[in-house]
């Protein structure tokens, strides 16, 4: 059952505008199908532990060096979500479960790495990185000298230049991963190329922190110095972000976290990350993350198959990411129209984009939110079909109907 639909009766009575707003959001999730790769439907064990009493304290420091009073639970539930975040991700030497978010883990990973106007080298957006690996109109690209690589003509990581910007640039930190990259990231070629130029690397893995922590992917855990993630999208968790650090500069990473970037932690979003993390070790999480990543590559088989161009040819985790430059529409245009249709997606750039960022040339579809409501082959090639007849023309009344049926059948966890 919903958060407006079940507690609320307290929230109807005290302040029915909220109430109302929050209705529409239950309403507008179970009646739509999430496709943005950076979205996933949590359990209700998370939103519980993100909705408890704990959201009253404050934290300010670390596990039992607190500079408040009565942060013995705090402290228990912070601990919890550290152990097991280092039990999911085996191997890693220290968990940071404070940041607020992926993009504070990165600049705080980045601050501590490289110092404020320090050298760092990561990946241009249009190529498929994130805007806090040193992008323009981000912080990381103000605070510190970035440099940015691209992808060669299929649209995979060109290692040659990645080692060519580093050679140039000397950074003291490289970043590998991105926010649009369908594709396995090579980390040892990634820390080999680090090594030769001095510079430490920062793995982002946002992304497909599930995937790896499932190991149903490769991941950087013992190769890259940090690694850096959100607690939600494929990690199905609440919004939030992490980091894991080798042991030698922990204490570089966890100064810079706090009091660095942040003042006192969310422990209720801590205690909702040491639920997910809970969920993440049991058996069904690397079937479901399998499931995911099989859903993707058969949504990228269909839309290949309908003759639809995807950046690199298809792919090996939970993003599909279309190429509409042979075609007649914008990615806003489609968004547009598979809004109305039921279906939630996003419009995105795509490697040497000629369009503006509001209108883009790609669509990013992402399988982590529907697999979550139990989709197999079977509704992945009928929104594959949904999502080819959109692109041609399509009217997104036509298909309402099999999309609002689809939501019928596969409601919402609860």
């Amino acid at each position: 059952m919903s958060t407006a639909d079940n507690a609320p009766s307290i929230l109807r009575q005290k302040d029915p505008e909220v109430a109302a707003w929050l209705q529409r959001e239950d309403k507008r999730q179970a009646t739509t199908l999430t496709l943005i790769a950076s979205e996933n439907h949590c359990s209700a064990a998370v939103r519980e532990a993100s909705a408890s009493r704990i959201t009253d304290k404050y934290a300010e420091g670390y596990p039992a060096k607190r500079y408040y009073g009565g942060c013995e639970v705090a402290d228990g539930v912070e601990e919890l979500a550290r152990q097991r975040a280092m039990q999911l991700f085996a191997g890693a030497e220290d968990a940071n479960v404070q940041p607020h978010s992926g993009t504070t883990a990165n600049l705080s990973a980045l601050l501590a790495l490289a110092g404020a106007g320090g050298r760092i080298v990561g990946m241009m957006l249009k190529a498929g990185g994130h805007l806090s690996h040193g992008h323009d109109k981000s912080h990381t690209g103000m605070v510190f000298q970035a440099k940015q690589y691209g992808v060669d003509g299929t649209g995979r990581i060109d290692l040659d230049e990645v080692r060519k910007v580093c050679k140039e640039h000397q950074p003291k930190v490289l970043i590998a991963g991105g926010s649009s990259y369908a594709r396995n990231i090579d980390y040892a070629a990634f820390a080999a190329i680090a090594k030769e130029v001095g510079a430490l690397l920062l793995a982002d893995i946002a992304h497909p922190a599930g995937l790896i922590a499932a190991g149903v992917i490769p991941g950087p855990v013992g190769i890259a110095d940090v690694v850096t993630m959100t607690t939600h999208k494929t990690l199905r968790g609440p919004r939030g972000g992490m980091i894991l650090a080798k042991k030698e500069i922990a204490k570089q990473i966890n100064s810079s976290v706090f009091p660095g970037s942040q003042g006192g932690p969310l422990v209720q979003q801590i205690a909702a990350k040491a639920v997910a993390f809970g969920e993440a070790l049991r058996p069904e999480f690397k079937a479901y993350q399998q499931k995911v990543k099989a859903n993707a590559a058969f949504l990228a088989e269909r839309l290949l198959a309908a003759g639809l161009d995807l950046v690199t040819g298809g792919t090996d985790n939970h993003i599909v990411l279309v190429d509409l430059r042979k075609t007649d529409v914008t990615g806003a245009q489609v968004e547009e129209r598979a809004l109305a249709a039921g279906l939630s997606v996003n419009k995105n750039a795509v490697p040497g984009d000629p369009r503006p960022p509001m209108v883009t040339s790609g669509l990013r579809l992402g399988t982590a939110a529907v697999t979550t409501r139990g989709f197999g082959r079977d509704q992945i090639a009928t929104i594959a079909d949904v999502i080819v007849g959109l692109v041609r023309g399509g009217d997104p009344e036509r298909h309402r109907a099999t999309i609002q049926g689809l939501c019928e059948a596969f409601p919402l966890p609860s």
